[in-house]
């Protein structure tokens, strides 16, 4: 039980942290999004509908070719992944306490809150072992599908998703193309100091073991 409620909490937390940093991300989204972000917001507001409802539809039709794929990559957490981050960020935008943009410098330092955010979040949940998001579990299908690297899959995926977000208007920017090399790294770091934390917190303290 103990390991049951450590494991859902990093899971649920790193959702909500998730949906936050993506939020602060939208506010300044003139210095450019990450590409699942980039297609979500194109399609936001080309065809009405909040940012975080076509994160869900859009994770949730990811889950269905991933099915129809293999299943391999897809469980509980994959759908809790799918249903909630959009609506949690939907949430924060809605309270209206996230900062406006300034078009300043200062939006380059919440942008870059936003993806150290985003990062650990990332980090925060994978390191609860419930399940890899909808997006991840596509990108190791077709990587699996087509022998290509998980790398070289990100790269391939995400540069058809930006594509489609450009064409359908999505705000594409410098930073837009920065993302991987920033969130990638924080994410890493983030899932190995989480994982090892969850370890630690995991393990039997000496007054609760059985004599």
């Amino acid at each position: 039980m103990r390991n049951w409620v450590i494991r859902y909490t990093f899971f649920f937390l790193g959702l909500v942290l998730f949906g936050l940093g993506v939020g602060i991300s939208v506010k300044v989204r003139h210095l450019g999004l990450h590409p699942w972000d980039v297609l979500n917001v194109a399609i936001s507001e080309r065809f009405g509908w909040s940012i975080g409802t076509w994160s869900v539809l859009v994770g949730m039709a990811l889950i269905l070719v991933s099915l129809f794929i293999s299943r391999k990559y897809v469980n509980i957490g994959t759908f809790l992944n799918a249903l909630l981050i959009g609506p949690f960020m939907d949430f924060f935008l809605w309270l209206d306490i996230l900062p406006e943009a300034t078009h300043t410098w200062l939006d380059y330092v919440w942008l870059l809150l936003a993806i150290l955010v985003t990062g650990m979040a990332g980090g925060l949940y994978v390191a609860g072992g419930i399940g890899a998001g909808p997006r991840d579990g596509f990108m190791l299908t077709i990587s699996d599908r087509t022998k290509l690297s998980v790398s070289k899959a990100r790269m391939a995926v995400e540069s058809v998703v930006l594509v489609i977000g450009f064409l359908l208007g999505g705000p594409i920017h410098v930073v837009t193309f920065l993302y991987t090399f920033i969130l990638s790294p924080v994410f890493q770091v983030s899932l190995k100091v989480f994982a090892r934390l969850r370890e630690a917190l995991s393990e039997e303290r000496p007054e609760e073991v059985n004599v």
